[in-house]
């Protein structure tokens, strides 16, 4: 399985304008024929203006296939594509390896962090995931991870994760309390040895996101 994060940077005041366009037009033209929708987010606190949406193929191979079809699609290219070119700034794509697929919350109504690391390179996003990993059932005390990648194209030496959390103030109480664990902490000296740099984006669920 190949997962495909898109992040698209949209003009000022027109993030309401890609996400009606996103959950009406592009939602009926693909539906999952073309990828399957894992999700789709509006950034909150981090960079602002901005989408993130994120789709899954059974390999490199059918990405191709199923975009080329788009691609050819009439209506994707005479009503969606038309909706949302002027309010484009920007657009980046990576490829995710999953170490962990996306488990979705028990509970909707949540808001979302994502997580992405760049590691040092030749080796360093490896060293971090098996620290990582290791740990995470005690992280996971407190709080339960949605899912776990490494980027395979689009950003070098990357380890990327997303949380879920009922609210802010949920978010800080469990962050909170995993620092007070032992085993947490010394993850923690071990793994930012490893890396370069740290980014924290929290993002709230489109209406018609599969993970809310």
């Amino acid at each position: 399985m190949i997962y495909e994060l898109r992040t698209y940077t949209v003009k000022p005041g027109t993030v309401g304008e890609i996400v009606k366009a996103a959950s009406t037009l592009s939602r009926d033209i693909r539906g999952d024929d073309f990828g399957k929708l894992e999700g789709y987010w509006i950034t909150e606190i981090g960079p602002l203006n901005q989408v993130m949406h994120m789709w899954s193929y059974s390999d490199l191979a059918e990405r191709t296939r199923l975009r080329a079809e788009l691609a050819k699609n009439p209506r994707w290219n005479g009503e969606y594509i038309p909706a949302i070119r002027p309010l484009l700034v920007r657009q980046e794509v990576r490829l995710l390896n999953a170490i962990i697929a996306p488990v979705a919350p028990r509970t909707t109504g949540n808001i979302y962090e994502f997580r992405n690391y760049r590691a040092k390179p030749l080796g360093g996003a490896k060293q971090w995931l098996e620290l990582f990993t290791a740990v995470l059932p005690e992280r996971e005390k407190y709080s339960k991870i949605v899912g776990l990648w490494q980027t395979e194209t689009g950003q070098p030496n990357e380890v990327c994760h997303i949380w879920a959390y009922p609210s802010l103030n949920a978010r800080t109480e469990a962050r909170g309390n995993a620092l007070k664990d032992p085993a947490w902490l010394e993850f923690l000296g071990k793994g930012t040895a490893v890396l370069e740099e740290m980014h924290s984006t929290i993002m709230l669920p489109a209406p018609h996101s599969p993970l809310k």
